[in-house]
């Protein structure tokens, strides 16, 4: 997350002090990544060492304001022109974490993506609540407020990434049985044993959650 250009999009529409970056920060991304005043000071801080910002007085209150520059503009500019790279995708803990229980002792790793399936469905069912309630607003109220719309993507693209990871999480489990199923027959590979832990080779496959699911992909 660029939290840096997002203060310059911030600042795009005029002068702002910290705390009141980040409050719009997080109502136009619905809090999904909250900030803390730290946070925003101290990527003030660098924007305005790298000439991208800087202070333009205080309000009535007494706040420092910042102003976004000419080459604050330029950056942005570029941002918003450059899509993002994802030739070094960063790291994602649930690909580390089944990487890693392959072979491990003692881990089921059926039993660790039947847990992450469960979590990720509530997930994805809880912005598609959120998501029906950012509609009623916009649609039923007739707001076109910016914020109510941003937010809205924001929560569409966390369902589709939900929705992706179960389906990833089916195709382990389905992978994992074939390549096991494959070894008690003589192939040459790891024993299924190793792939899914003793507890699961006795273990009959468990169907995924697909009517929990039913009805999630209206993103």
């Amino acid at each position: 997350m660029s939290i840096r250009h997002g203060l310059l999009a911030l600042l795009e529409h005029g002068p702002r002090y910290g705390s009141q970056l980040r409050t719009e920060f997080e109502s136009r991304t619905g809090s999904t990544w909250p900030l803390n005043v730290g946070q925003v000071y101290t990527t003030l801080n660098r924007l305005e060492r790298d000439g991208m910002v800087a202070q333009s007085g205080a309000d009535d209150a007494g706040h420092a304001l910042y102003v976004i520059t000419e080459a604050g503009h330029a950056e942005l500019t570029s941002w918003f022109e450059t899509p993002v790279d994802r030739s070094n995708p960063p790291r994602d803990e649930l690909a580390i974490k089944l990487a890693m229980a392959i072979g491990a002792p003692g881990v089921d790793i059926r039993a660790v993506i039947q847990s992450q399936r469960h979590h990720t469905v509530k997930a994805m069912q809880d912005y598609t609540r959120l998501k029906a309630q950012a509609l009623a607003a916009i649609e039923g109220g007739g707001s076109q407020e910016r914020d109510d719309v941003a937010w809205l993507l924001v929560l569409e693209q966390l369902i589709f990434q939900t929705e992706a990871e179960a389906r990833w999480l089916d195709h382990c489990e389905v992978r994992l049985i074939r390549l096991s199923a494959q070894a008690e027959r003589g192939a040459s590979g790891p024993t299924a044993t190793s792939l899914l832990g003793q507890q699961a080779q006795s273990a009959p496959a468990s169907q995924s959650p697909q009517a929990d699911r039913s009805g999630q992909s209206t993103a």
